[in-house]
Order: C-alpha cells, then structure tokens, then sequence
C-alpha cells in the first residue's frame, strides 16, 4: 500500500517565480486525487510526471481563486488528452453554476462526463468513498465558506503466514474460514490456534490538508492522531497581526495545531509572498512541534 502527496503549488493568493497557487494531488496506490486547483495546475501535473489520466475525484476546498482558478483548465486539458472516465467534482455548491457555464462555452464536446458534488463546507461529513478509502470535510475558520479534507485508507485484509500455511497443507475453504476468525484442525484432530495463522493487517494511513483558515482548535478531534497534517503557515509571528483580517494562521500556530492533535508529522505551506527565504516559519513551526518540514513545488512526501 502506497500513499504519497505530491504538492503542485503552495504560495498565497499571489504566485512567485517558485511557488505557483494551491494545488496538490493524494495518491493512494496509483489512483490519485486532485486537491485544490490553483492557476497552472495541468501543466504542473506535466511538469511532477503525474498522468492527470489517473485522476478519481477532485476536491475544492473553497472558492478563492488561488484554489480553483486552474480547475476548468485541467477538465480542457483532459478532454484534449481523451479521456474516457467520469470526473467527479466535490466543492462548494456556489461552483456549480460557474463551472458549468465554462464548460458550456469551452468544452462542449467532452469524452466523458464531469459530475459536480456538492457539499456543506460547514459540516464534517464523508463525501467521498471508494474502495481504498475515504474523504470527510474539516471545516475551517475562512473569509467565506472552507474546509479542509481528510483522507483515511480503509483498513486492509489480515496478513496470513505463508509458510505455516504451506506446512499445514492448508485448503482455500479453511482459509477463508481462517480469514473469518476460526481456529484450524489438521487431519489427526489437532487444532491450531487461529492466531498463529493470521496476523494484523498494516495500519491504515491518513492525511489532513487544513488551508485556508485561521487558528481554531475545533479541528483537533477530526485530525487527531492523522500521519501527515498539511496546514497553512501564511505568516511569520512577526506578522501575527495579519490573521485576524485575512483568517489565515502563522506557522508557529500550524505547529500548535499539531502538537495539540498529536499528529505524526506537520508540513507547512501556503506561504505569504513576502518572504523571500521560509527557514524562520519552519523554526517557529518547529518551536511548537519538532516534526515538521516546509513544503515547496514539486515536493512528494510519501509515508
């Protein structure tokens, strides 16, 4: 089982000649999910050697357009590529209208068909659900109606011993039975304890992309525990005054967020672009919570 992300963009509102706007894709074994959708974004896929043919879904987290700008760009894009599979489209219903007037007039004769999903930014709530697993919402603290995403991978199958198997000359049908929590009885009527056949499945990982918002503990019992947070660090403290008009956080309170949630390792993004170097937001970060790294374009974090 894989799970990486891969970060397209991570300035603010305004893009530098190093950081295009907010953008990132959550791969989870091969099949990849669009978060955000900032200016650039399909020749960022390009550009990170993501086949944007492998895309699921595609989540907009809000309707600021650093996060969705690039968003009827990729569909173009897409369709240009002939692509066959549907694409679904989970964002703030206000998008609805306004995507579906871009594809009207740009992409009139599309493969395959784009569905939007609306939902209640102001609501946790799964919105997502494959096979592999599944996505709820994390309402955020913003200038309009945010959230974030979790990411959870649905727990996998018991990891059965091979070679005891071998031994035993275990059947398929006293596997599946062994699968199902019974214990194993050879030929000669010895029974073989269950446990010694069956293991654990791996842990199951997660991811939380908390941005744009301001500090507010209300999402700590949504992400506690995640294995990777991304939060937004758009201020240094010496700018901490900027929060209360923008709704955004400081890197020292992105890494309060983790220390609280005691999640397993921070990033931090979405930079303002005033700071010409980051090493001061990753130390305030770090004076809060020691596991954190600066995210920057074309980073892939994999865990």
């Amino acid at each position: 089982m894989g799970f990486s992300v891969t970060i397209l963009g991570n300035s603010s509102a305004k893009p530098t000649p190093h950081a295009h706007p907010s953008s990132q894709v959550v791969n989870l074994n091969e099949q990849y999910y669009l978060v955000d959708a900032g200016e650039g974004v399909q020749q960022q896929l390009i550009r990170r050697g993501i086949n944007p043919l492998r895309l699921r879904a595609v989540f907009i987290s809000h309707l600021h357009g650093d996060h969705c700008f690039g968003l009827i760009s990729v569909i173009s894009t897409l369709g240009m590529l002939h692509h066959t599979g549907d694409i679904y489209i989970h964002a703030h219903p206000d998008l609805h209208p306004v995507l579906q007037a871009q594809l009207d007039y740009f992409c009139k004769d599309l493969p395959f068909k784009v569905y939007f999903e609306g939902f209640n930014p102001l609501k946790n709530e799964v919105i997502y659900e494959d096979r592999s697993l599944t996505v709820q919402t994390i309402p955020l603290v913003h200038s309009m109606p945010t959230c974030g995403f979790l990411f959870k991978e649905k727990e996998g199958q018991p990891h059965l011993n091979r070679e005891l198997l071998d031994f035993y000359n275990v059947g398929i049908e006293d596997i599946k039975h062994l699968k199902e929590g019974a214990d194993f009885t050879t030929e000669d009527g010895r029974i073989i304890p269950n446990s010694r056949f069956i293991t654990a499945p791996t842990p199951a990982k997660s991811y939380a992309y908390c941005s744009d918002t301001a500090y507010t503990e209300r999402i700590i019992p949504i992400i506690e525990g995640v294995d990777v947070l991304f939060h937004e660090a758009t201020f240094a403290e010496e700018e901490a005054f900027r929060t209360k008009a923008t709704l955004h956080s400081t890197a020292k309170q992105a890494g309060m967020i983790a220390q609280k949630a005691q999640v397993k390792q921070l990033i931090i993004g979405h930079y303002s672009a005033r700071y010409a170097t980051l090493d001061h937001l990753l130390a305030e970060a770090k004076s809060e919570f020691s596991n954190t790294i600066l995210s920057f374009d074309g980073m892939k974090h994999e865990w």
